[in-house]
Order: structure tokens, then sequence, then C-alpha cells
């Protein structure tokens, strides 16, 4: 039940005049067609998911599907920190046709390891949909434990963790606990290959927002045991990742799709625009890459 390997696209979710962009968002999703994306995770973190209403979220996810129509795999965020509505979302997002479910750790409420462990539990139960954790405890304030990810490897339904923890170790010992059958998806941009290099199947990256081409290509390159090539790629991506993570997720990345004509520079507070200072970091290191600014 393996979603994807290589390159996962956490994707924007551009507004204009405070509402979802539609047709900025075909746009994008044919440019990640064309580029080799090899999936799209919709209504996550870089999606601005917490801002979105359910209503909201289900249209963008049946747009994404449509839109795809079946050339690569579309995820969809049904995170919450209510389990009851994290399984209503996975009900519904059943029916729009997507892939697979991206669930985060609930947020605020700080569950225990046991909490975690019924809360994925029931939403697997519930739904027959293949899931993958999200573990980022920088943003939720929860870890997800590896003994606790080897546990929950064993419904049918859980195939896979994003790890965003940032700790090697612990990514480590992850992939010591749940062998090959079980999909390791790096969460940090600048981590994609080290991660890769234990076991990791591909990353669901916000750079990739950007750089669509290069990303597929780098994950690939490790795919099919071009590890030099893929290990000069990540190191050349380095000063770009730094820019697009100067200020918090996804604020620089859509100034930059901005930047680049995608999209409206527009979020939903809290979010707000960037400082000038991260919009001349973005230009310096967008034109340093060779990325086109229109």
């Amino acid at each position: 039940m393996t979603l994807f390997k290589g390159s996962g696209v956490a994707l924007v979710t551009p507004f204009k005049d405070g509402k979802v962009d539609y047709d900025a968002l075909r746009k994008l999703i044919l440019w990640h067609i064309q580029a080799g994306t090899d999936a799209l995770i919709v209504c996550g973190t870089t999606g601005e998911a917490s801002t979105l209403s359910p209503v909201e979220k289900l249209s963008i996810i049946e747009f994404a599907v449509r839109t795809a129509d079946h050339r690569l795999p579309v995820i969809a965020g049904a995170g919450s920190n209510d389990t009851a509505h994290s399984m209503y979302l996975a009900r519904e997002i059943r029916y729009s046709g997507a892939d697979g479910l991206l669930i985060v750790t609930p947020y605020y409420n700080k569950a225990t390891q046991k909490g975690l462990i019924e809360h994925y539990t029931k939403i697997a139960d519930y739904s027959d949909m293949p899931i993958i954790l999200y573990s980022v405890k920088s943003r939720t304030g929860v870890n997800i434990e590896p003994e606790t990810v080897s546990e929950l490897k064993q419904h049918p339904n859980i195939v896979g963790i994003k790890e965003a923890s940032g700790d090697i170790s612990q990514i480590c010992r992850i992939a010591a606990l749940t062998g090959s059958d079980f999909a390791l998806y790096s969460g940090n941009d600048d981590q994609t290959i080290p991660i890769m290099a234990v076991g990791g199947i591909g990353c669901i990256s916000t750079v990739a927002n950007i750089i669509p081409a290069e990303y597929h290509q780098m994950t690939a390159d490790f795919l099919k045991g071009r590890y030099k090539s893929a290990a000069k790629m990540q190191l050349a991506m380095l000063p770009l990742i730094r820019a697009v993570f100067r200020e918090v997720n996804p604020i620089p990345v859509k100034a930059a799709l901005n930047i680049m004509g995608y999209i409206e520079r527009e979020y939903r507070l809290p979010l707000c625009d960037p400082s000038n200072e991260t919009l001349y970091c973005l230009y310096d290191e967008m034109a340093r890459y060779g990325i086109s600014i229109k």
C-alpha cells in the first residue's frame, strides 16, 4: 500500500481576495505533473489547513483529484486535535477519490504515546484509506516515539510516516524498528538524502513547490543508486532551503511562488507578509539557484 516513492510536494493553497484561487491551483498542479512530481499532498501545514473550513478542504481535495486525473497520487491532510473530526474528514475525503491521508499528531492537547496509539488506531479502523503519520513536534508539541511508530505500523491501513522531528538518531531508530515494508518520508527538506540513506523512500517537501523538477530528480537519482549525484543536489539546495525557512512555513515559499508569477502573495491570518529582509534573501537565493523570476 505504499502511496509513492520520490518527491511529494506539500502543496500551497493559493488565495485571491480571501478565497481559494482555483485557477492558480490548477496551474500549480499541472506544472507539478509536467515537472515529474511524484505525489501531491494537499491541505497540510504548507497548505494552511488550519485556516481552511471543512467545506474548503473537501473542495480543494476534490479539485486536486479531478485535475490530477490519476497522473499522480493525491494525499489529503486529515489531521485534527479532535479524533472525531479527523474521522469525519477521513470519511468525507474517501468520497473525493483521494489516494491516501496524511494525519498530523493532535496539537495543543499534547496526547501521551498511549493516546496517540488510540487516536491513530481509531481513525485507521474507521477508514480503509492508507494513512501516513506525521510527526512534527516543533508545531504540535508532541513527538511520535519510535516504539509507538512500530506499534502503529501493525495496523494494515497505517503505511508510513512523514518524519519532521529533525532528530536523525530517532529517524534511524524508526527505520530499524519498522523495516523496509513501512514508508519513511523526510519531512525536512535539508534532510531528505540523509533520511533516504537510512531507508527513506522520499520526501514530503516544501521547497519542491518552487523547484519540482530538481527535487524529483534528486530523489530519483538516489532511488536509482546515483548517490553522489543526489548528495550533490541536496547540498546545492541548502542555501535556497534556508531562505525558504527564514520565516514560518509557508510564508516564504508562497512569496517565492509570487515572485515566479504563479500565485498572489496572500495569506490567512495569523500568517502575514514576509519581512523585506526575507524577500531580499529569497530574490538572491532564487537567482543564485537559477530560478526564473518574473
